[in-house]
């Protein structure tokens, strides 16, 4: 890449009220991320410009953006991976509130997470030692690499075209959530009527987004949500033990 080469930037500037793109020339350099470029901006074009980031490692889930249309970290997109001369657009994400710039209110993720129930630990056994089978830790080690960026959240459609759903539906980054509680071997909290309720785990339709946006590559989709589901249908939906609550007089 020569020393003289420029990249050209689009950058979604305003706030919750009123906004558009502004466009940015800056120079190119080789080994650089989306971060750099928008530091650069900030730095030499634009000293207002409110992004929010802190590790750059890809570690805090902080610079989550749109790159392109695309839900992602700008500091884990590579310059290098767009042609020479493109016009790279950047805006915030699109499922929450816009404060400033590519900043967002992500606050609604914080008040689901209080719905999740806490994990209730099963007593130790007689000998005082509570045991676990590492297959079952392994399993729930890949809910535990959420960093907590919520592109998943950002990009689910039924919260990101229906604001009305975000009152009943938690979203993919939750269900893991929801996943780790139910499948934890000493967790003695049944989880699968909250997920189901104050989840909305119903809602979901399986497309996958979520898990193709995941920086940590978690199989959210396979590995979270559709076995919660498969859960919750059994408790809920299937029809012997319909039969046996209706004659317990349950619900």
């Amino acid at each position: 890449m020569a020393s003289n080469d420029q990249v050209t930037v689009e950058l979604w500037r305003g706030d919750g009220k009123e906004g558009q793109f502004v466009e940015y020339k800056v120079d190119a350099m080789e080994g650089e991320v989306v971060l750099d470029v928008v530091h650069r901006i900030q730095a030499t074009h634009a000293n207002d410009l409110a992004v929010r980031w802190n590790c750059k490692a890809g570690k805090c889930g902080s610079c989550s953006a749109e790159i392109n249309g695309k839900p992602s970290l700008m500091c884990m997109t590579r310059m290098s991976t767009f042609e020479p001369g493109t016009t790279i657009t950047i805006s915030p994400m699109k499922t929450f509130p816009v404060i400033k710039d590519l900043v967002t209110d992500v606050s609604f993720n914080y008040e689901v997470a209080k719905k999740v129930p806490s994990l209730k630990i099963a007593p130790p056994g007689e000998d005082g030692v509570r045991r676990m089978y590492q297959k079952d830790i392994d399993r729930l080690q890949e809910y535990r690499k959420c960093i907590e960026c919520f592109l998943c959240q950002n990009v689910c459609h039924v919260i990101r075209d229906h604001e009305e759903n975000k009152k009943a539906f938690a979203g993919p980054r939750f269900f893991l959530r929801f996943a780790e509680m139910a499948m934890h071997p000493l967790n003695t909290e049944d989880v699968r009527t909250a997920a189901k309720d104050e989840g909305g785990i119903g809602f979901c339709n399986i497309t996958k987004c979520c898990t193709e946006v995941c920086p940590e590559h978690i199989k959210i989709t396979d590995n979270a949500i559709i076995p919660m589901k498969e859960r919750v249908a059994d408790v809920h939906y299937d029809p012997i033990r319909w039969i046996g609550r209706k004659i317990r007089g349950k619900k």
